[in-house]
């Protein structure tokens, strides 16, 4: 049952958002709960190294029950608190399938790495690079009207409010020519390139339109939040034959989506976080039978960067992890009591101005009625009670040693209140002014950026003068602009500035960087292959078998393939003639094959590891065995499962007969299963199958 859409839906199995169930947590019906504590036996949680924080997580303190989680993300990026509610070792999950293990297991397909310098997007345009016609065009820009033209426009601006034409025109040529192909070669195989914003996004559409016209309108597609429809683009871009075949996403196709025909990324934005950029390249490891054609699958996936990302996870960066943020609520309370923390060390050493005391009750009043509207009928609320009466009464603030701010910075910040709402950009207001009152108090760092921002916020009033209530307090917002004001800035100046600020900060009308179209030169460099340690693009060799095993059961009519899955002895000159085959199919190298033999103790024994026995030959190996004799039910199994194998694998070495699956019939393998005798009899049928393979 889906729970967000059906609230009251009966069943077995219920599927819900964190917001929904905390909110049905809470629902009571005639004194009934929705769901107790013990409802459910067992709590899956997807994406589980994001969702365990803060005050989701009581969701699982609520719920008595086995407890699983599932995340794709690497085991050493998930956080310490995951690990923590799983009662786990920090970077050991219970268990954990990487990777690099997958595509060797050939479950998922390798990536191709491939880093395309662009010099825009790397080093910024300068003014005095650009060809004197290009400077004439940056001249007659129509650039921000307070700044003017600028001397250069910074790699970080690119693709954010300055976009180039032929930058995206570079990207796109090079991937139409060097992506991998579909239909024959006909057509780009289904691509999705990330794209930095929404802009840069419909930029790209409209560059690919002008650039292909035969392929408008359909071929490539905007697939992001800001567009109508998105999920039924996303439909369309996951139907094999359909178009779009390429879709430039804004964050919304970077995770979860399942298009096993993806065959080539494009990263055209800057990542620098592990666990988004592992989960990016994750779109296109998907393995897609017959994708090529019959028995032609999608063998690798191409990664083309022009960012410089490749480089930077490569070398097994740090990056920049999002962990999920403190509340606004949360952080204000937690200033406050360290406002009250900072005054009452003043006033212990008799060093307080005379206006701080105020100050500090005026807080601690605050914090009380935060605490006292706390209701306990919220799940959040309920395991704090205590502490919540504790605090209720004005009494209880007047004295709040360092541990017990401690206890409730802990205990209460950031569970849910009463009180009336207020408006986020005055909560953010009082944040700054709450941190610029501290570097007062304790003289800590961080004062001149704070301050700073403050003035900022005082000019951008001033631009609103012609509003009546920013004009009634116009003397204090350009008094604050002024050195004189800061020269003996006190706690409480601050206190009065906060209290006649809050209510007019919400006015300030957000400036939007004027967005800039160029067409200058830019500069595609050779791209480069990068190797990653843990996802090298797997096992080439591997790539090598494969593409063997489908060249060679299309010419299992050829003699010497026969021969081998016949179990007909094979000659010198046959080998010849199979390493001929291969080395001109050009599927590998001089290398490959050498290392073939050597790994397979012979080029026959190789072949046939990938064409397998034909059964009736394999069942042929083992009739003078079993002729004239009723063998009992698990050496029947035994037997069986001998066959199977020389199938599949082609030989099969003595030592398996004491391995899984065999021991699962007996744990002494084949000696537990048959007489000595019959166990040797055994052995030598599987060598001269082994044998026939070697001239």
């Amino acid at each position: 049952m889906n729970l967000v859409t059906d609230k009251a839906a009966e069943g077995r199995v219920f599927v819900s958002t964190y917001p929904t169930m905390m909110r049905l947590i809470d629902e009571a019906r005639e004194d009934q709960r929705r769901f107790g504590v013990g409802h459910f036996d067992l709590i899956v949680i997807d994406e589980a190294h994001r969702s365990v924080f803060k005050k989701y997580g009581a969701i699982f303190d609520y719920f008595d029950s086995l407890l699983v989680g599932l995340t794709a993300t690497p085991k050493d990026e998930v956080g310490r608190n995951t690990y923590r509610l799983f009662q786990l070792e920090d970077g050991v999950p219970t268990d954990v399938y990487g990777l690099d293990e997958a595509v060797k297991d050939q479950f998922l397909v390798p990536m191709k790495a491939v880093s395309v310098p662009l010099k825009f997007i790397r080093k910024g345009i300068t003014y005095e690079d650009l060809s004197e016609e290009e400077k004439e065009e940056w001249d007659a820009l129509d650039w921000d009207e307070e700044e003017g033209a600028p001397d250069r426009v910074e790699a970080e601006a690119v693709n954010k409010w300055l976009f180039n034409a032929d930058t995206v025109d570079k990207v796109l040529q090079h991937l139409m020519e060097r992506g991998q192909k579909v239909a024959g070669g006909d057509r780009l195989g289904k691509t999705i390139i990330f794209a930095k914003n929404h802009a840069h996004a419909v930029f790209i559409e409209e560059r690919f339109n002008l650039a292909y016209p035969h392929l408008k309108g359909s071929f490539a597609r905007v697939i992001d939040f800001k567009v109508d429809y998105p999920q039924s683009l996303i439909d369309d871009f996951s139907a094999p034959e359909g178009a779009p075949h390429i879709a430039i996403s804004v964050d919304m196709m970077d995770t979860g989506i399942d298009v096993p025909e993806v065959v080539n990324l494009v990263f055209f934005k800057l990542v620098r976080s592990k666990t988004k950029f592992w989960q990016m390249i994750g779109r296109g490891t998907r393995l897609r039978k017959d994708l090529f054609g019959p028995g032609q699958d999608k063998a690798f996936f191409y990664v083309f960067d022009f960012c410089q990302n490749l480089e930077f996870f490569s070398q097994n960066a740090p990056g920049v992890e999002g962990n999920v943020a403190e509340s606004l609520g949360a952080k204000l309370f937690r200033a406050r009591l360290d406002l009250i923390g900072a005054v009452d060390e003043r006033m212990a050493a008799k060093t307080a101005a005379d206006h701080e005391p105020g100050i500090r009750a005026e807080a601690a009043d605050t914090l009380r009625n935060i605490v006292s509207a706390m209701s306990f009928d919220n799940f959040l609320v309920r395991p704090r009670r205590k502490l919540v009466e504790r605090f209720s009464p004005a009494e209880a603030w007047r004295d709040l040693p360092e541990a017990t701010r401690e206890e409730l910075a802990e205990g209460l910040a950031g569970l849910p209140s009463g009180i009336p709402p207020e408006r986020e950009e005055a909560k953010r207001l009082d944040l700054l002014v709450l941190g610029l009152q501290l570097c007062i108090l304790r003289q800590e760092p961080g004062f001149k950026r704070l301050r700073r921002m403050l003035v900022e916020i005082a000019s951008a009033l001033e631009g609103q003068a012609s509003i009546p209530a920013i004009r009634d307090r116009l003397d204090l917002i350009q008094e604050i602009q002024t050195e004189a004001w800061w020269e003996d800035v006190t706690v409480g100046m601050l206190e009065q500035a906060r209290k006649q600020l809050r209510d007019l900060v919400h006015l300030i009308e957000l400036k939007k960087r004027k967005i800039v179209y160029t067409d200058f030169q830019d500069e595609l460099g050779d791209e480069k292959t990068v190797e990653f340690e843990t996802f090298s693009g797997g096992d080439l060799f591997e790539q090598f078998r494969r593409k063997a095993r489908h060249f060679l059961l299309q010419h299992e009519n050829h003699m010497a393939v026969m021969k081998l899955r016949m179990n007909r002895p094979l000659t010198a000159k046959d080998l010849e003639e199979l390493e001929r085959m291969l080395r001109e199919s050009g599927i590998g190298s001089t290398a490959d094959i050498e290392r073939a033999k050597k790994d397979s103790e012979g080029l026959g024994l190789f072949v046939r590891s990938l064409v397998g026995l034909d059964r009736g030959a394999a069942q042929e190996a083992f009739a003078t065995f079993i002729g004239g004799r009723t063998l009992r039910p698990a050496q029947l199994e035994f037997i069986n499962l001998i066959i199977e194998h020389l199938t599949d694998q082609g030989a099969m070495k003595p030592e398996r007969l004491y391995e899984p699956p065999f021991t699962h019939i007996n744990n002494q393998g084949v000696d537990g299963v048959f007489p000595n005798e019959e166990a040797d009899r055994i052995v030598r049928i599987l060598e001269e199958v082994r044998l026939a393979a070697v001239a």
